[in-house]
């Protein structure tokens, strides 16, 4: 019985090439993968930042105002109690009951 021959053709080399062009295109895209990535993290890290600077901005500030605050209160409880002692008295008892009363609850 005769064999079949076939002419030798390019389509093992043709196969090689096209699987090269993939996996080089799999490879670029990894890559630019990897830089969205990079980017994403570092820009994620940079707003981070910036946020906990203004966070410690704002915390500060209110510190000033909250002292402020203080010391007009201290102020004003000074004058009270010198101009009207037992006003003064009779609203800190008042004050105390609420907070007892809400405490308890």
């Amino acid at each position: 019985m005769a064999q079949a021959s076939y002419p030798h053709s390019s389509l093992g080399s043709e196969t090689k090439t096209a699987g090269n062009d993939i996996a080089d295109k799999a490879s670029d895209m990894a890559n630019k993968a990897s830089d969205m990535a990079n980017k994403a993290g570092r820009s994620m890290m940079e707003g981070a930042d910036s946020t906990m600077r203004n966070l410690a901005a704002q915390g500060s500030e209110a510190t000033e105002r909250v002292q402020e605050v203080a010391g007009n209160l201290k102020g004003a409880l000074d004058k009270s109690v010198r101009e009207q002692p037992m006003a003064t008295l009779v609203v800190a008892a008042a004050m105390g009951f609420v907070i007892g009363a809400l405490w308890k609850s």
